[in-house]
């Protein structure tokens, strides 16, 4: 008589969870506090499993001026966000080198993972030019806009073919051109900027006689 073979128990089913993915992305020359307070809001607002600092190689819009060395921005972006929980920089676009559009890293991200979803984060001003980016079409087919408006300014309205979630955030009136004058003139960045980011900004010796 052969022995009974036990019927295998069923395979447990596992729920596949898709990550939430924030990208926030960025000249970041200087990166600043503002930068991160937003980062941490969407984050949360929007229950995001991680958000990107994704610094810009060579950013089309700013060509007029000089742009500090990528590699320079990234390492500051790396000090600025160390210890902050779920908050990362990012070298996508350094890495692709030439000039940065977000489409091309927003489809670089869907390629590497086509099951994980895209929020772009951007300010409410920039919202309104978006149209104006190249291949805005496939910005809006690939990822979900989280648009942050300050000091309780209302949400902007955005209509088709754009997605929008809208997250109110602290007003905090910080520019990197004027971080940059004050590096120039050695006035103080703290509390303006990450305090790590400030030694890391003196360590490499930028913005010294800056405009």
């Amino acid at each position: 008589m052969g022995t009974r073979v036990e019927p295998s128990p069923p395979l447990r089913r596992i729920d596949f969870i898709a990550e939430r993915l924030g990208i926030l992305g960025g000249t970041f020359d200087p990166v600043h506090t503002a930068h991160l307070v937003a980062a941490v809001n969407v984050r949360h607002a929007l229950s995001l499993d991680r958000i990107l600092l994704v610094v810009a190689n060579a950013p089309w819009q700013k060509s007029a001026r000089r742009i500090t060395p990528a590699a320079d921005r990234l390492a500051v972006v790396e000090a600025a966000v160390a210890g902050t929980e779920g908050v990362e920089a990012s070298a996508i676009e350094i890495d692709r080198g030439g000039e940065s559009f977000t489409a091309d890293t927003l489809e670089q991200l869907t390629a590497e993972d086509p099951d994980r979803e895209l929020f772009l984060v951007v300010g409410a001003d920039v919202a309104a030019d978006l149209h104006t980016w190249r291949r805005p079409d496939v910005v809006a087919r690939l990822a979900t806009l989280a648009v942050v408006s300050r000091g309780g300014r209302g949400p902007v309205d955005i209509g088709p073919p754009w997605r929008a979630e809208h997250v109110a955030i602290p007003a905090l009136d910080i520019s990197s051109s004027d971080l940059r004058a004050r590096a120039a003139d050695g006035r103080p960045l703290d509390h303006l900027v990450p305090l790590p980011a400030i030694a890391r900004i003196r360590q490499l010796g930028l913005y010294s006689g800056d405009t």
